[in-house]
C-alpha cells in the first residue's frame, strides 16, 4: 500500500502524516508512507489545497485532515 501526503511540510501536513502512520500501525497494515513537497507534483495530482492525501493512486482528501476513524476506513478499503 502506498500513501502519499501532499504539502509544503507545514504543521497540518505533519499531523496528517502522523495520523496515517498511527492508523496503519493500529490496523497492522504495512504501508509505504511518503511526503511529496514538489509543487508541480502536487498540482499534477489534483491537490488544490494542502494537505492532500492519496492512497494507492486515489486522491482521498485535499485541504483537510480526516478523522482517525475515516482514515482507518479508507486504508482498510484500499487493501
Amino acid at each position: 500500500m502506498e500513501i502519499i501526503i501532499f504539502g509544503s511540510g507545514c504543521k497540518r501536513c505533519e499531523q496528517l502524516e502522523q495520523a496515517c502512520r498511527d492508523a496503519a500501525a493500529k490496523l497492522e497494515i504495512t504501508a509505504h508512507i511518503r511526503k511529496e513537497q514538489d509543487m508541480n507534483e502536487i498540482i499534477k495530482n489534483g491537490v488544490l489545497l494542502t494537505p492532500g492525501l492519496m492512497i494507492n493512486g486515489k486522491l482521498m482528501a485535499s485541504g483537510k485532515i480526516p478523522t482517525p476513524a475515516t482514515l482507518e476506513n479508507w486504508i482498510l478499503n484500499a487493501q
